[in-house]
């Protein structure tokens, strides 16, 4: 088995006798795979973790994973994924020489096979103050495989007055189905550059009031339930003008002839968000397991 760059991680999930089985669960430094005993047997949960609560400028973070038939994996993580510029005396995953050497780069590619699952739920990514963060995750599912991705991130370190004043936050999510690309989002947030012709607005003011911004892909069979209810509750939203933004807003788009959904949340709070989130997908729990969804949002 090849040896693992600094960090880079890899797991294998498979199912042996009705039991979630890891031939792989590996991981270097700043990245740590944990992995608890769960019920039921089927499915598996690891955290992804970073050593010393976060990753730093310049850390280069790379995980492959790989589900096979039937198996079910749910990937979590323990507090929100904070990104730091830089710090005293740091370890950094990769040396790196170039100019993007203050940047974080985060990049997952999954396998998952027929019949298995995938569910992605992390907590936020939370940025510190001029920070530079990319996200790129690549899911290659088989026809018959179901997926939930989870990807939010907060404004920052609002107790210290650090309100979107990180210097950029880059996020892509592709999936594929037996390689025909059903699904692809992207998220840039960074302050522009000044243009004359428009009035200058910091990247705080264009995205206030809301300090919390969420997106949930759903595909596959073991979402179906999930995503005709919030079809149904999207349906009897109705639009109309408010002397005041909302404290929650939501929207809901059908992806691949309406075989998934991508879901998009503001909320003025990051808890108000989760919230959410735990109720909207709570007809998970027939999948995973009430023990396990109740690890989901803590």
């Amino acid at each position: 088995m090849a040896k693992l760059e600094a960090g880079t991680g890899r797991i294998c999930l498979s199912l042996l006798d009705s039991t979630a089985v890891f031939s792989e669960l590996s991981a270097t430094y700043p990245l740590k795979l944990l992995s608890p005993r769960t019920s039921p047997q089927n499915v598996s949960v690891v955290y992804v973790l970073s050593y010393g609560g976060g990753l730093v400028g310049g850390d280069r973070v790379s995980l492959s994973v790989a589900v096979q038939r039937d198996a079910v994996l749910v990937m979590l993580s323990q507090g929100s994924t904070k990104v730091f510029k830089a710090r005293p005396g740091q370890r950094l995953a990769k040396v790196q020489t170039d100019a993007h050497s203050s940047v974080t780069v985060q990049a997952f590619t999954f396998t998952v096979s027929d019949r298995s699952c995938v569910f992605l739920l992390p907590d936020p990514v939370t940025c510190f103050r001029a920070a530079s963060y990319n996200q790129i995750q690549t899911f290659r599912l088989a026809r018959d495989a179901s997926l939930v991705v989870l990807d939010w991130i907060t404004s920052g370190r609002k107790t210290l007055g650090e309100d979107w004043l990180f210097a950029r936050y880059y996020s892509v999510n592709e999936i594929f189905v037996e390689g025909r690309r059903v699904a692809r989002d992207a998220m840039l947030l960074e302050e522009t550059p000044e243009d004359p012709r428009v009035p200058a607005r910091t990247l705080a003011q264009r995205l206030a009031p809301y300090s919390c911004y969420a997106m949930l892909l759903l595909f596959g069979p073991a979402t179906r339930e999930v995503v005709q209810d919030l079809q149904e509750q999207y349906a009897k939203i109705a639009v109309f003008k408010t002397a005041a933004p909302e404290d929650l807003l939501w929207s809901l788009s059908s992806i691949d002839g309406g075989n998934g959904a991508v879901v998009r949340v503001a909320g003025k709070e990051t808890e108000a968000v989760k919230i959410w989130l735990k109720d909207a997908l709570r007809k998970l729990e027939t999948v995973v397991g009430p023990d396990v969804y109740q690890r989901t949002f803590v």
